[in-house]
C-alpha cells in the first residue's frame, strides 16, 4: 500500500470519529453531536436559491418573548451568509435587532426615526453588518418610541415607511433579495407602518401553552390591515421557536399550529439554546457567534426552507394583487 493510500485510509470525517467514540447511539450526546456535524456539513454545501424579485417581510407577534427579533436577525444573517443581499429595518424602539447586527443606535444618532419623521431617506441611515458584507441594517433607537404620537395627525401616517422604502429600493444601486422589518411587540402605528410597507408576514410562535392565545388577535389585526390598507399582504410563514423535542408540550403546540396552518408553518423548528440567547450580548447573530452550533444550524435550515418557498409565495402575492 502506498503512503498516499495509507493516509487516505486513516482520515475519517468528524461524524465518523464521533460515531466511533460514542458508538451506535449508546450515548445521546454522541448521537446529537454526530447529527449536528452532518447537518452543518449538508447545509454548507447547499446553494440557496434567490427569489426572482425582492421579498418584503414584516416579522411580527404582539406577544413579547417569542423569538421575534432573534428570528429576524438570524433568518437575515443565514440568508446573507449564503449569498443573498439582505436589508433589515429595525422598527422596534428597543433596538435589539440593531444591537444583534452590530449597528450603532445610540439615542440622537440617525435612525429609522428620522426616516419616519421625513428628515432623511433610508439610504442615509444604513450601516453594513460587520459580520456579513451583504447584510445592511437600518437601526432603531429609543427615540422611535415618540414617533407614534408625533406622526399621529399626518394623513399618510400609516404609509410613511412604505413610501420611504419604495423610494429607496427604486434608487438603490443594490438589488435586495430580502427586506425584513422587525416589529415592536405591540399592535400600534409602527407595526401598521411595517405591515403596509411589505407584502408578507413572518410570524414566530413559541412552542408553549399560551402561544396560540395571542395568535388569533394578531391574525385579526392583519385582516384589518388587509381590508383597509394593504390588500396584497399575505401571511406567508410561521416559525415555531423555543422548541424542545423532549417535551410532549412542544410537540403538541407544533402539531396544533401545523394542523391550523399546514401550508405556512415551516417544517424546521428552532430549539431553545444558550448560544442563541447569548449571541446578542456580543453584538452578533448566532450565525456569526456560533456558526457550527445547533441554533445556527436550525436557523440555516429554516432560511433554506424559506428561500425554497419563494416561487410559491411570490405567485400567491401576484394572485392577491390580481384579485384586488
Amino acid at each position: 500500500m502506498s503512503d498516499q493510500e495509507h493516509q487516505s485510509e486513516r482520515i475519517e470525517s468528524a461524524a465518523d470519529t464521533l460515531q466511533r467514540i460514542f458508538g451506535d447511539g449508546s450515548s445521546a450526546l454522541g448521537a446529537q453531536i454526530t447529527d449536528e456535524s452532518s447537518r452543518y456539513q449538508a447545509l454548507s454545501k447547499v446553494v440557496f436559491p434567490h427569489p426572482k424579485r425582492t421579498r418584503l417581510i414584516a416579522v411580527a407577534n404582539q406577544k413579547g418573548g417569542v423569538g421575534k427579533t432573534t428570528s429576524t436577525v438570524n433568518m437575515a444573517a443565514a440568508l446573507a451568509s449564503h449569498g443573498a443581499q439582505v436589508l433589515v429595518i429595525d422598527m422596534d424602539p428597543q433596538g435589539n435587532a440593531s444591537t444583534a447586527l452590530g449597528a450603532p443606535h445610540a439615542s440622537g444618532s440617525a435612525s429609522v426615526y428620522d426616516v419616519i419623521e421625513g428628515r432623511c431617506g433610508l439610504g442615509d441611515v444604513i450601516s453594513v453588518c460587520p459580520d456579513f458584507s451583504t447584510l445592511d441594517v437600518v437601526p432603531a433607537s429609543i427615540d422611535l418610541s415618540g414617533a407614534e404620537l408625533e406622526v399621529a395627525d399626518l394623513p399618510n401616517r400609516n404609509t410613511l415607511l412604505k413610501e420611504a422604502l419604495e423610494q429607496f429600493l427604486q434608487q438603490s444601486d443594490k438589488h435586495y433579495d430580502y427586506v425584513f422589518i422587525d416589529c415592536p411587540p405591540s399592535l400600534g402605528l409602527l407595526v401598521i407602518n411595517a405591515m403596509c410597507a411589505v407584502t408578507e408576514m413572518l410570524i414566530p410562535i413559541q412552542a408553549e401553552y399560551y402561544a396560540l392565545e395571542g395568535l388569533g388577535q394578531l391574525i385579526n389585526t392583519i385582516g384589518l390591515v388587509q381590508e383597509h390598507f394593504n390588500p396584497v399582504l399575505l401571511v406567508s410563514t410561521m416559525l415555531v421557536t423555543m422548541f424542545d423535542r423532549r417535551t410532549l408540550l412542544s410537540r403538541e403546540v407544533y402539531g396544533e399550529v401545523k394542523s391550523h396552518y399546514p401550508n405556512i408553518v415551516l417544517d424546521t423548528t428552532i430549539p431553545r439554546t444558550v448560544k442563541i440567547s447569548e449571541a446578542p450580548s456580543f453584538s452578533q447573530s448566532v450565525i456569526a457567534y456560533d456558526p457550527r452550533g445547533i441554533g445556527a444550524i436550525a436557523y440555516g435550515e429554516a432560511a433554506l426552507e424559506f428561500a425554497k418557498r419563494s416561487p410559491n409565495v411570490l405567485e400567491a402575492i401576484d394572485a392577491r394583487r390580481k384579485a384586488h
